[in-house]
């Protein structure tokens, strides 16, 4: 197979992926009703880490301290940006949840800044701008204040943002898939141990419903384990700058699932926030490239 193929491929697998997750908004949004948001976390990350473990036995050779270690930490930074997406959600639209979720594409960038004290450029100043406004229009209501279920959210953004830069650093050392199965099993861990503090005694009862039944079953193997699998994969073969645009169309599918299956109403302002943040990201990870290359290509071609 040539390099452009598996390259069309890898484009593929990142667009499935992200149409996983805009659609675990809706099935999340669907649910909390029944399952108390802290045990849906217990049952789907279980439920992944313990599928993903039966698919890959002999990665178990290569734990050791260190793996064990950053697996740990970047599980805590999972667990914590799951435990807040998935509270908020009982408060905010999954429409808007999802798209307050996609911030994290900005705050990498502006994190490392603060960390490696190196300038990111004056284009992702400009996406984080953009993107203050477009939060702004899509959770601020008419008393101009932010719910908290807004809040909450964008909080989960800053975990998701450590999340992806832990997961930089130590897969340039570690076993790429290892080190997601332990992440999976540290937020599965946590999830159990906090639940009952959160939501109380463990919803039997709910489990023996189809429909929650079937809720968490795509939560666990295709939301969790199948798109952690193609995303790891698939970067691997997708231009970076690309991947984070596929990425970050994980809030446009759940915008769009939570208009098609939840009717949930979009303002004008809620639109227009939805078209700012989208184009903050695109921003953020191309550079003003993409607005200049139809001037660069005209110089090119002969007079």
């Amino acid at each position: 197979m040539g390099q452009k193929s598996i390259t069309i491929l890898s484009s593929v697998g990142m667009l499935i992926t992200t149409a996983i997750w805009g659609f675990a908004f809706v099935v999340v949004k669907d649910t909390v009703d029944s399952v108390p948001p802290v045990y849906m976390m217990a049952f789907r990350f279980t439920i992944a880490a313990g599928g993903l473990a039966l698919l890959i036995p002999k990665k178990f050779r290569k734990l050791n301290g260190s793996i064990l270690v950053h697996g740990i930490i970047i599980g805590i930074c999972l667990f914590l940006a799951y435990l807040l997406q998935t509270i908020g959600i009982q408060y905010t639209t999954a429409g808007k949840n999802a798209f307050l979720t996609a911030v994290y594409v900005i705050l990498v960038p502006l994190i490392l800044w603060i960390f490696t004290r190196r300038f990111p450029g004056f284009h992702i100043i400009v996406a984080a701008l953009m993107a203050m406004v477009g939060i702004a229009l899509l959770t601020l209501q008419e008393n101009l204040i932010m719910n908290k279920g807004d809040v909450l959210t964008l909080f989960c953004g800053i975990f998701f943002a450590l999340q992806i830069i832990f997961i930089a650093r130590y897969n340039a050392t570690e076993d790429a898939i290892l080190l997601t199965v332990l992440q999976l099993a540290v937020a599965a861990i946590l999830s159990w141990i906090c639940a009952p503090f959160f939501d109380g005694p463990v919803p039997l009862g709910e489990l023996a419903r189809t429909k929650t039944l079937l809720s968490i079953l795509y939560l666990g193997l295709f939301s969790t384990l199948l798109a952690f699998l193609l995303q790891n994969v698939c970067q691997k073969y997708t231009p970076t700058s690309v991947a984070a645009i596929f990425l970050s169309l994980e809030a446009f599918f759940g915008m769009l699932f939570s208009w098609l299956v939840l009717e949930e109403q979009m303002t004008p302002p809620m639109i227009g926030g939805c078209i700012l943040l989208f184009a903050a990201i695109v921003l953020a990870e191309t550079g003003f490239s993409f607005l200049l290359a139809p001037f660069r290509r005209s110089r090119q071609q002969p007079s």
